[in-house]
């Protein structure tokens, strides 16, 4: 697990580029503590740079760009490839190997090029990776990113010069960058809380997609098009039409695949753990672990003194049931707000998922112990595990039948403001502020689903921070909808969650909470063979009673008691909503100030105000709103002036 940085400049490198590259590298250092590495081709107008956060072959013979054998190839190279043993095996039974200088994966990589051809390797990794490799003999560059975008990777054209690296901190340290705020892609945060690929906030700049691979030629300038090369859509498509028979038979499967992929990414040459939270899919993981340990694994959870928050006991049980090493910080209010001025910093882009604050924490307490922590994600979006896939879906389906008017009114009626200051009126006055609070978003999202066109719909307001067709940024252009499969609905959800929620949401915040205390973030659910598998599982198996994820329950009661399981699904939140009337109240406003705003001419001034000023009254359903507002804003104070003069009419 690394970082990496680079350009390709058309007429070669200047005295000063080694310099320019030290400076992107050293912008990323957080990724990779443990060595830093460069190489140059001056007459080429290439450099690659690499940040190294030693997991695997902790030795010099580790370091990267690191060449292929054959001198052909150089890399700079991000990630793990779990099965690298076996392909090294396959190499030098083919009578392919080389003389290997150490044992890491990236130099088997390097040797899979060699002998099979890029396509060729692709098609065999089962990893998380993102690499820059330069080959001399075509004078090209190749970026690859992993099937799912565990791993994430940015490029752009800049001028003259080629940008491309780990995170956009990386591409801003250079300076052909332009700071160019990307109005669309503004838009597009505020409708989802999170940035979709390709786009990125910054004009110019992509977010090179999950499972494709992009070639730029040395003397070509022209924008290159990235090419999949694994068609997640069609394996989505074969799964559904020929789903496989819901026999128990599946749930073997599943255990058989799951703990193969626990195994593969419990290699490591450092100390490992694992994140517990208690819920259904890190319970699995956890308990995959420990039957595959010799000794107890460290398992690590956060827990919050507000007792409405705090799910620590469930991960205490489920640690004292399979007798791993747990280890658990409480924390005050004080101390989850303390995170709040380093988000902007962390996560680069903004990004607006309050679970953030808590990820980032359990990170920071697993890194004092291990370099390594398996994670429990991407089960919910394989095996259904999400309120919209279950209750979302079944609303639909019986307001379908209604006439649109009567639907019409249901949807005003549910989503009116009246509807939540009674409900925040209750919430108080009960003393239960987390369960009933959470009723107002429920009521807000029944209401949409109701008065939703089509399918299509129905997943955009279900997802939707502020409403697909009105966001509060200026002289945007509208966003185009989103395609969406032509499966039945929930198989449909399933899929746009994978290829959006999933790697630009779940994925980026794992990464950058992870990355950013240097620690390695592994995550066994997200195994291909997994996905395939899932795909062909049938919604019978995945959903049940009314509850998703059915089959990862089957096979957790192998290994947990239900009674330690069964309970409501429980997000990883924080009283973010309550901290804002209080005691960082200030901080928005300051923020939210409407002079600064028109000053800034991004944000609708008029607009957030009467947002701010519903949610002080006691809307607390605007929250999402709000704190994509927030977290846009304090990521632009902490751009600096030159984002903010970004032009009125750059709209993507």
């Amino acid at each position: 697990m690394c970082g990496i940085a680079g350009f390709l400049v058309a007429g070669g490198l200047d005295a000063a580029a080694e310099h320019r590259l030290g400076a992107m590298t050293g912008a990323i250092a957080h990724r990779g503590p443990d060595g830093a590495g460069c190489w140059l081709d001056p007459a080429e107008g290439i450099a690659l740079g690499h940040r190294r956060l030693a997991i695997i072959d902790l030795s010099p013979a580790g370091h990267q760009p690191m060449p292929s054998a054959s001198g052909r190839y150089m890399i700079a190279y991000n990630g793990e490839i779990y099965n690298h043993r076996a392909l090294r095996e396959r190499l030098e039974r083919d009578g392919h190997a080389p003389v290997m200088r150490g044992h890491s994966d990236t130099e088997v990589l390097l040797a899979c090029v060699d002998a099979w051809g890029l396509d060729a390797t692709l098609a065999q990794l089962n990893g998380m990776f993102a690499f820059a490799l330069w080959d001399r003999r075509e004078r090209r560059l190749i970026l690859a990113r992993d099937r799912t975008g565990e791993k994430p990777l940015y490029y752009g054209q800049h001028g003259d010069t080629l940008l491309f690296g780990s995170e956009l901190k990386a591409l801003t340290a250079h300076p052909a960058f332009e700071k160019r705020i990307d109005r669309a892609a503004l838009a597009a945060f505020m409708r989802l809380g999170y940035v979709p690929a390709p786009a990125s906030i910054w004009a110019g700049i992509r977010k090179l997609p999950p499972a494709h691979v992009i070639e730029i030629a040395a003397d070509d300038r022209s924008e290159p098009a990235p090419r999949c090369y694994w068609d997640l859509a069609a394996v989505a498509a074969a799964g559904v039409e020929a789903p496989a028979a819901d026999t128990p038979a599946l749930v073997d499967e599943l255990e058989a695949l799951l703990r193969d992929s626990v195994a593969l990414r419990m290699e490591a040459d450092v100390p490992l753990g694992g994140f517990l939270s208690g819920g259904v899919d890190s319970s699995l993981i956890t308990a995959l672990m420990q039957a595959q340990s010799t000794r107890p694994v460290r398992t690590f959870s956060i827990g919050f003194a507000d007792g409405g928050y705090d799910e620590s006991a469930h991960a205490r049980a489920v640690a004292a049931h399979l007798a791993t090493d747990h280890h658990e910080f409480i924390l005050t209010a004080a101390e989850a707000r303390a995170v709040l001025p380093q988000l902007p910093a962390i996560w680069d882009e903004p990004f607006a998922d309050t679970s953030q604050i808590p990820t980032y924490l359990v990170s920071q307490l697993a890194r004092a112990e291990v370099t390594v922590a398996l994670t429990g994600d991407g089960g919910d979006e394989l095996f259904a595990g999400y309120n919209r896939h279950t209750i979302g879906a079944r609303i639909w389906r019986y307001s379908e039948r209604l006439p649109m008017p009567l639907r019409r009114g249901m949807e005003a009626t549910l989503s009116a403001s009246l509807v939540d200051r009674l409900v925040h009126g209750l919430s108080r006055a009960t003393g239960i502020g987390r369960d009933v609070a959470a009723l107002t978003e429920r009521m807000t999202k029944i209401g949409a689903v109701i008065g939703a066109d089509d399918p299509a719909q129905v997943y955009a307001r279900l997802v939707a921070k502020w409403p697909e067709d009105a966001t509060p940024v200026l002289d945007a252009a509208r966003g185009a909808r989103s395609d969406i499969p032509s499966f039945d609905l929930q198989n449909a959800m399933l899929f746009m969650d994978m290829t959006t929620y999933l790697p630009d949401d779940i994925l980026a915040k794992v990464d950058r909470a992870a990355m950013a205390v240097g620690l390695e973030g592994r995550i066994p659910f997200l195994d291909h063979r997994l996905i395939e598998f899932a795909w062909r599982v049938p919604l019978s198996a995945k959903i049940r009673d009314g509850r998703g994820k059915q089959i990862v329950r089957d096979l957790l009661y192998r290994y947990v008691p239900r009674s330690l399981i069964d309970r409501p699904k429980a997000g990883f939140g924080v009283p973010v909503g309550d901290w804002l009337v209080a005691s960082l109240r200030p901080w928005a406003q300051a923020l939210l100030d409407p002079a600064r705003l028109r000053a800034e001419g991004l944000l609708d001034a008029d607009a957030v105000a009467a947002i701010w000023d519903r949610f002080c009254r006691g809307e607390r359903s605007l929250l999402p709103k709000l704190w994509c507002v927030l977290m846009f804003q304090a990521w632009l104070e902490h751009q600096g002036g030159a984002a903010r003069a970004a032009p009125r009419d750059l709209a993507a």
